[in-house]
């Protein structure tokens, strides 16, 4: 957002007409970040956080996710450690978290008729109960849900989705005002100074061009989360609902289950089937909780993956992980009499945009290049903060006494015709952020009649 210079050397018909889109642009690119900047914030502070749940957690939570390493001690078997935790927090037992490392503590997850789900950590080395805390109930999953402002009710999935469309609307409107125009400084450095609104102008457009192209990458990695486009492209990606990628095959019965109400999963299996256990038929006897977690080990499952605990006849037990490594992403269900695997499905068994998706996914939380991933995308959160924080100094510098200082319309209204193709393009591949497009049209168009009847 600069101050309107151009056509100011030159009344001709060129130099008007790029006059013009300058405006039009300029207007829009106001009208998205007054609608985007405010979740940018919140997402980029909570993203920055949750870069780094893992460390934040174990320091947070070191009384219960960290123990003493016991070289040549035997380790509690799974049993034994569910039997303490079902003893200090009588319930039904659902979960088994393997310990990722041995410095480690085991989750279970226990089903409470009181206190509801409860995480409970267990010294895998001596089998005692270190204390529990309620399931998902860490300050990372806290973070978490605010990034993803699941606390706000089911309509905010929706927010997001539209946040995210009017986040590339905004770098590429910005990505225009920023071109360079015969201009000195401002395209990769800073003038002036704090007190000067240019000062805070060449702030935002130096950070926003070098930002741009996070935002834009956040905003479409992010868009599988949302409600309306993510829920369809994960049908279109991974075949019909209820499906497996391509190439996996079952011959087993399958029940009604999605597997992400069951385990925590990848986006690319959240409407699977979870298979059934064909061994009830037979009168056999379940192979029990060690057994199972012995097969998965053989089966080689990466170190810290999740075991749901069947309930019910028909259950089977399901081992899964997901690791910062996206090749070692793995799904098992074994079938809770025989221990056979009933499937067994990792990354590699994903479609071709189910797993370009699911790289993106890994990217954006900060996993798939380690610390150099985290220490990037904390940068690109921060810029994004700072982007914020100069917009709203310098529209506070440029507005008018009493009035919303939005940018003038062109002289020529056929300047938005090139621009609302843009925003039709968009609105077509993103609905939600179409259907917002056609009402900032209208409030736009509104706000534009009231103005003109106040100056007559």
């Amino acid at each position: 957002m600069t101050d309107l210079t151009i056509g100011q050397e030159s009344t001709g018909a060129a130099v008007r007409s790029a006059s013009d889109l300058y405006r039009a642009v300029w207007r829009w690119h106001f009208y998205a970040g007054l609608l985007v900047l405010p979740f940018m914030i919140t997402l980029a502070i909570t993203g920055a956080l949750y870069l780094f749940r893992d460390e934040i957690d174990a320091v947070v939570y070191s009384n219960l996710k960290q123990v003493e390493i016991r070289e040549g001690l035997a380790k509690a078997t799974p049993s034994a450690m569910v039997a303490a935790a079902l003893t200090a927090h009588p319930g039904t037992a659902v979960k088994f978290t393997d310990p990722a490392s041995p410095s480690v503590s085991a989750e279970i997850t226990v089903s409470t008729e009181t206190a509801g789900k409860l995480a409970v950590y267990v010294d895998p080395y001596s089998g005692k109960v270190l204390g529990s805390l309620p399931d998902r109930g860490t300050i990372m999953w806290t973070i978490r849900y605010l990034h993803s402002l699941k606390y706000f009710g089911w309509f905010t999935r929706a927010v997001i989705e539209i946040a995210g469309g009017w986040s590339i609307l905004l770098v590429g409107t910005g990505i225009y005002l920023w071109w360079p125009r015969r201009q000195s400084g401002g395209v990769l450095s800073i003038r002036g100074t704090p007190k000067r609104r240019v000062f805070w102008r060449d702030i935002h457009a130096v950070t926003g061009v070098f930002a741009g192209f996070f935002i834009v990458f956040l905003a479409i990695t992010g868009m599988p989360w949302s409600g309306v486009w993510g829920a369809k492209v994960n049908e279109w990606a991974n075949g019909n609902n209820f499906g497996y990628p391509a190439g996996v095959r079952i011959a087993a019965p399958m029940s009604d289950e999605h597997l992400d109400h069951v385990a925590k999963t990848s986006w690319s299996l959240e409407q699977a089937q979870v298979p059934q256990s064909p061994g009830h038929q037979h009168g056999t006897a379940p192979i029990g909780l060690d057994e199972a977690v012995a097969a998965f080990d053989r089966l080689g499952l990466h170190r810290g993956y999740a075991v749901n605990i069947p309930t019910t006849p028909t259950g089977v037990y399901t081992g899964s992980v997901y690791p910062d490594d996206l090749s070692q992403q793995r799904v098992v269900h074994l079938d809770q009499y025989s221990g056979k695997p009933l499937l067994d499905m990792s990354y590699s068994d994903y479609g071709p945009l189910g797993k370009w998706l699911e790289w993106g996914i890994n990217v954006h939380m900060g996993q798939e290049f380690g610390l150099v991933n985290q220490i990037v995308l904390l940068a690109a959160c921060i810029a994004i903060v700072a982007l914020a924080v100069s917009a709203g100094v310098m529209w506070w510098k440029r507005r008018p006494a009493g009035s919303l200082g939005v940018p003038p319309l062109p002289s020529d209204r056929r300047a938005f015709r090139a621009l609302v193709a843009i925003l039709v393009a968009g609105g077509i591949l993103f609905p939600l952020v179409g259907l917002s497009l056609v009402i900032m049209l209208a409030l736009d168009w509104g706000y534009f009649k009231l103005a003109r009847q106040r100056s007559t």
